[in-house]
């Protein structure tokens, strides 16, 4: 596997960050997003992941330029009493997928978690993004909730399953 390593994301990495976003739009696996979104239509998502509270990390390879991936926590319905729980977002180049980097950035944002009081971390995954739901529970997941058919792709409806963890 190739060696990987990650930092907090720049304003100026944002394109890269968008570009692989709407990588996975039409793939109908990843996101709710139908169409491709902007850069400046994700600018005030940036700025909310302050990085002593919800951090927004890209991944790249080491020895070389280009960003692969990224990882983001989200706060999770945004009450003060769920503070210690983040919603964690994974994406990936669509060059880079099926080289180990979800294990890396899940095996990561995990251990990170802890150094901001989190003690639980949450993924929100589609019922049918196998890959995904494999890399989770790898790490230990397990099915919290199941919304049954609350997303409409194309004409499909789909489920989205909250897959959870304890880490402290």
């Amino acid at each position: 596997m190739p060696a990987y390593r990650h930092r907090l994301a720049i304003l100026d990495d944002l394109p890269a960050i968008v570009a692989i976003y709407n990588s996975t739009v039409a793939s109908r696996e990843v996101t709710a997003d139908t169409e491709p979104v902007s850069v400046e239509s994700r600018l005030a998502w940036f700025h909310e992941h302050a990085p002593e509270r919800r951090p927004l990390w890209v991944v790249e390879q080491e020895g070389e330029e280009g960003i692969l991936g990224w990882i983001s926590y989200s706060n999770f319905y945004g009450r003060p009493a769920y503070s210690g729980t983040v919603e964690v977002s994974i994406y990936i180049a669509e060059a880079a997928r099926g080289k180990g980097l979800g294990r890396y950035c899940l095996e990561e944002a995990l251990a990170f978690a802890p150094s901001l009081k989190v003690h639980t971390v949450l993924g929100f995954i589609f019922g049918h993004n196998q890959p995904s739901l494999a890399l989770f529970r790898r790490f230990g997941f397990d099915t919290w909730a199941t919304l049954p058919r609350v997303a409409n792709l194309d004409g499909v409806e789909r489920d989205l399953l909250i897959l959870g963890k304890r880490v402290a």
